[in-house]
């Protein structure tokens, strides 16, 4: 059995997003799964990295304990929504505030590459959009999935990372919207 962190992104608290990662959550509990599922919106921290990596902002309580829960996980889910073809920026606060060196990679001195320190540990994204899987793919080249799945996790170590879009949520009926969470519950069961 697997221990999965479950971060739900998207800062409104009665969000589809929020019952993807509750669906998420309870369906790999049922299969046995050990899960903990962080909602952004609860947390009370800085978004912005204020010295950027020149000088260390000391980390909030909040960012603390989520810390401590991605470094004890091996499969962080992320659930979010797509909006400007990538995430909110509570998402991306998070990362920025997190993600730092030394803790998620480490550059190499005097050289370009990097140490990868989220090795062993693998990732979901499941991000829900107004638009269309194809629009997102042919106009923005899925630029925020790429942006999320390589330039960040992948980037740390994180593999495999695997994708989930749920698109045409504007316009989704209601039975369209449980087909959604049907789908995250039996991800969540096989703990992937």
């Amino acid at each position: 059995m697997k221990r999965i962190l479950i971060i739900q992104g998207n800062p409104h608290p009665g969000s589809y997003c929020s019952a993807l990662a509750t669906a998420y959550q309870q369906a790999a509990l049922s299969a046995g799964h050990h899960t903990q599922l962080i909602h952004l919106h609860d947390l009370k921290f800085d978004l912005n990295l204020r010295h950027g990596y020149r000088e260390r902002t000391t980390w909030e309580p909040d960012l603390e304990t989520a810390w401590e829960q991605i470094q004890a996980a091996d499969h962080l889910v992320w659930v979010y929504p797509t909006w400007w073809g990538t995430m909110p920026a509570l998402l991306k606060g998070f990362i920025d505030r997190v993600f730092l060196p030394g803790k998620t990679f480490k550059y190499r001195e005097k050289s370009t590459m990097w140490d990868k320190l989220l090795k062993h540990k693998s990732g979901r994204i499941i991000t829900t959009m107004d638009a269309p899987v194809w629009y997102n793919r042919l106009v923005y080249s899925k630029a925020g999935i790429r942006a999320m799945k390589t330039a960040t996790l992948k980037f740390c170590g994180v593999s495999p990372v695997k994708v989930t879009v749920l698109d045409n949520v504007k316009h989704r009926s209601p039975q369209a919207i449980e087909k959604g969470i049907r789908i995250v519950e039996r991800i969540g069961r096989n703990g992937r």
